[in-house]
C-alpha cells in the first residue's frame, strides 16, 4: 500500500497493491492493522455502504455535523467516478480548499476522507458501484449538503447536466457552512 497526501490535512490517497496475472486480480481492501500502521489513522469504522449510479449521476457534497461526523475509506468497484472532497473546518488553514480524484474500477485507488471534509462524485461511468466505509453511522438530522456548483468552491466537475437527487438540488451555499470551529 503506498500512501499520498493531498496537501489539505488529513486526507489520503492511498494506491493498493495489486496483485493480477491471467487470472484475474487480488488485492486487499482494508485491513485494520496495516491502515493504522500505515497512515497513522487509528479509527474504527462501524458501517459499510454502497452505491449504484449511472454515468453523469452527480452526489454531494455530503456531511454529517458532530458528534455523528464520519470519516470515510471511498473507492469504486467497478467503473469510474470524479471524487471530490472540501475541507469545511473553518480554523484549517486549507478552509474551502478541494482535492479532486478520479478512482475507478481498474486503479483501485482510494481515499481517506477524514471528519470535516464534505464530499461527492461525479460517475463517469454507467453501472458504477461505489463503496465506503464510515466512522460513524448514518444520522440523517445531522446530514448536511453543501452545493455541488458553489461558485465560492470553483469545482471544475466536468459535469454539464448532473443527474442530481432532490437533496442535492437543495443543498446550500458554501458560506452558509454550518461545521463548527475548533471541532477537529
Amino acid at each position: 500500500m503506498h500512501i499520498e497526501t493531498t496537501g489539505l490535512e488529513g486526507l489520503l490517497l492511498i494506491r493498493p497493491t495489486v496483485f493480477a496475472d491471467h487470472r484475474g486480480y487480488f488485492f486487499e481492501s482494508f485491513n485494520a492493522g496495516r491502515f493504522r500502521k500505515d497512515t497513522g489513522v487509528n479509527t474504527a469504522f462501524v458501517q459499510d455502504n454502497e452505491s449504484r449510479s449511472d454515468r453523469g449521476v452527480l452526489r454531494g457534497l455530503h456531511f454529517q455535523l458532530p458528534p455523528h461526523a464520519q470519516a470515510k475509506l471511498v473507492r469504486v468497484v467497478k467503473g469510474a467516478v470524479l471524487d471530490v472532497c472540501v475541507d469545511i473546518r473553518p480554523d484549517s488553514p486549507t478552509y474551502g480548499q478541494h482535492f479532486k480524484a478520479v478512482l475507478d474500477g481498474e486503479n483501485k485507488h482510494m481515499l481517506y476522507i477524514p471528519e470535516g471534509f464534505a464530499h461527492g462524485f461525479h460517475t463517469l461511468e454507467d453501472g458504477t458501484i461505489f463503496a465506503y466505509k464510515c466512522t460513524a453511522y448514518y444520522d440523517k438530522a445531522s446530514e448536511r449538503c453543501i452545493r455541488w456548483d458553489d461558485p465560492a468552491l470553483n469545482i471544475e466537475w466536468g459535469a454539464q447536466d448532473p443527474v442530481l437527487s432532490e437533496k442535492d438540488l437543495l443543498g446550500v451555499p458554501f458560506d452558509l457552512n454550518p461545521w463548527p470551529k475548533a471541532h477537529v
